[in-house]
């Protein structure tokens, strides 16, 4: 089992909550969507893959690596259809 840095939040710590806070904040976005959008935004940045693999707790680059094939436009294309599921409900 890989050791977690320390200070991270496990992950059931974020899950259980996160329904309640999206609720409040009215947004429509799962916490895996969050935790994309993070690592695409380092990326886009110019973050190092490794340093994106640490803060993410992969145990390899093989599995970052997939954030690099994200583009800004493709974030922002997922950030637009959030609001739009969001502005429909209400």
């Amino acid at each position: 089992m890989q050791e977690r840095p320390r200070g991270h939040l496990p992950c059931d710590a974020a899950h259980h909550p996160w329904p309640k806070y999206c609720e409040q904040a009215e947004v429509d976005i799962d916490i895996h969507q969050l935790r994309h959008a993070h690592a695409t935004e380092f990326i886009n940045a110019g973050v190092s893959i490794e340093a994106v693999r640490r803060r993410l707790g992969h145990a390899s680059t093989e599995t970052t690596q997939i954030y690099t094939l994200l583009t800004d436009k493709i974030a922002d294309d997922e950030i637009r259809a959030a609001r739009r599921r969001r502005d429909t409900r209400r």
